[in-house]
């Protein structure tokens, strides 16, 4: 189950965006412009289209937690599907169970709620589900375990009443049921996702 362990501040300067990946926004904010290494304070150069198709798909995989590996073989899949292969593609990333989990309020990131699951701590339809990216289904029931609701960040972000989620899911409480399929709206982040066909189409 290969995931990437390093600084994620570190993700966010290359990006030069906050993606989400730290709880203090502030924290990240403050050296979000400084590009990381040693010559980093020399700002950015002019990117070419390359560069920028190549940006645009390490921020999904930063977003959403996954190598590349994985990023490339969900690419195949959407591009056999005959809706517009961007949208396929990010639709299938949002019904990874780690995504659902921070989706549903119940992790502050989406690498916390991969801890959530890998540490046994969800369940899909009743029974026990470990893998980050197992892929939901419409109708799926998805549930905290009852040792989960004492973690303190889970207790607390159940507790919150300003937490919302999309359309796609109907949560209640520690229970969530998968009511329809994500769709290129349900996305809140700032993603091109032409730019990651393009990269990958060349």
């Amino acid at each position: 189950m290969a995931r990437y362990t390093g600084p994620k501040n570190k993700l966010a300067r290359k990006v030069g965006e906050d993606l989400g990946l730290k709880t203090n926004a502030l924290k990240v904010a403050r050296r979000l412009m400084i590009r990381p290494g040693q010559h980093g304070h020399r700002g950015r150069r002019k990117v070419s289209d390359y560069g920028l198709q190549l940006q645009e798909k390490q921020k999904v995989k930063y977003i959403y937690g996954i190598l590349e590996k994985q990023l490339s073989r969900l690419y195949k899949e959407a591009s056999k599907n005959p809706t517009a292969t961007g949208s396929a593609l990010l639709g299938l990333l949002e019904r990874r169970l780690d995504n659902v989990v921070y989706r549903a309020g119940w992790a502050p990131t989406r690498f916390s709620a991969r801890q959530l699951v890998s540490h046994g701590h969800v369940q899909v339809n009743g029974k026990k589900m470990s893998i980050p990216s197992y892929r939901v289904k419409v109708e799926d029931v998805v549930n905290l375990k009852d040792k989960a609701m004492k973690i303190p960040y889970v207790s607390d972000l159940l507790k919150d009443e300003s937490v919302t989620t999309p359309e796609w899911i109907k949560r209640k409480g520690a229970a969530a049921k998968i009511a329809s399929l994500p769709v290129r709206d349900d996305v809140i982040e700032r993603i091109d996702e032409q730019l990651v066909v393009e990269y990958y189409s060349r």
